[in-house]
């Protein structure tokens, strides 16, 4: 995908530049993918899955490089760190595990939850660490040493998601308790409470501009100007789906969200119009993430059962997806 680009005097959205071409597909998983994500120099994939364990691939070929084992429950969110040496993972267990990239080894096991930790992030500088989990807390880590640096309470519900702002100066949680707090970095000072979903937010995604987009069990995703504060949009809604993933495109303009479905919707920012539909999961779509360039989105659903799986080959699932996406171009432009 080109962010952006000018043919003579006619511009064209970025959504315009989207296809469907050499299609890989990372299919070791044995269960429900909750999680994906590209190292910075876009050469690795990072998965983690409900069979508990995290899984690392060659991003260009699909090649499966390794499998992490160490959690005792699902992982249900990972991330890798800013400069590509460190990514973390997130588990029903209890614990944030942080691994060291060139070796595929467990550094730090970090405890202080006492009940399933959903989500797990970095900050741009690579200094800290936020979970957040099911005993309604969200902590922030110190990387270097994984000690416990700070705690947030507020929430009244469980954190679900979490997410640094740009500048690694705010956090921002989403809460089962329907609700999006932003807090400043130091001190654990709430910045702004945001509210108007109906449904837990299951997803948040900073933008580089400051927007901060969040995704509802309610079908809807809102996007945001936390400074005001003010909500700048309400996106989707007509389907009662839970919206899963969010991911913006590197300049900010274009936002994708996953959600129950087996469709991937691509947003202007700047209208809040869905500018297209990418299909051609086979069960409802968890994640999904644009590699740091921009160029490719990836998207994650539940593994197909073995058998499914050896009666379609690759090449079979890759014309039908093309062909579907085709179908959908079609119908968009009609």
């Amino acid at each position: 995908m080109l962010l952006s680009h000018e043919k003579g005097n006619t511009w064209r959205h970025p959504s315009e530049d989207f296809s469907v071409s050499n299609i890989r597909y990372f299919s070791r998983h044995k269960g429900e993918v909750n999680c994906c994500v590209f190292s910075p120099d876009c050469q690795l994939l990072l998965s983690c899955c409900d069979d508990g364990r995290l899984y690392l691939w060659n991003a260009s070929s699909a090649e499966h490089l390794a499998t992490l084992s160490g959690h005792s429950g699902p992982v249900k969110s990972c991330v890798f760190s800013a400069d590509g040496q460190l990514f973390a993972s997130a588990s029903h267990d209890c614990t944030v595990r942080i691994w060291c990239r060139s070796s595929a080894k467990c550094t730090h096991t970090l405890t202080g939850h006492t009940r399933s930790v959903e989500t797990v992030s970095f900050s741009p500088d690579g200094q800290w660490l936020l979970s957040g989990g099911w005993d309604n807390r969200a902590l922030i880590w110190r990387v270097q040493c994984g000690e416990m640096f700070e705690e947030l309470r507020g929430h009244t519900a469980a954190v679900q998601s979490s997410v640094f702002s740009s500048d690694s100066q705010c956090v921002a949680t989403g809460s089962w308790d329907r609700s999006v707090r932003v807090w400043t970095l130091h001190g654990g000072k709430e910045v702004v409470t945001l509210e108007g979903h109906l449904g837990n937010v299951a997803c948040l995604c900073f933008s580089v501009t400051g927007m901060l987009a969040s995704g509802s069990w309610d079908g809807t995703v809102r996007v945001w100007l936390p400074k005001r504060p003010a909500c700048l949009f309400v996106l989707g809604g007509c389907e009662r789906v839970w919206v899963r993933s969010l991911a913006f495109s590197r300049d900010g303009r274009i936002l994708a969200s996953a959600a129950e479905g087996d469709t991937v919707r691509i947003w202007d920012t700047t209208t809040g119009v869905c500018v297209k539909r990418l299909q051609g999961h086979k069960d409802s779509a968890f994640g999904c993430v644009f590699s740091p360039g921009g160029e490719l989105l990836v998207s994650g659903s539940e593994q197909l059962d073995e058998d499914e799986d050896e009666e379609d080959s690759i090449e079979e699932r890759s014309e039908r997806w093309t062909s579907l996406n085709r179908e959908q171009d079609d119908e968009d432009d009609g």
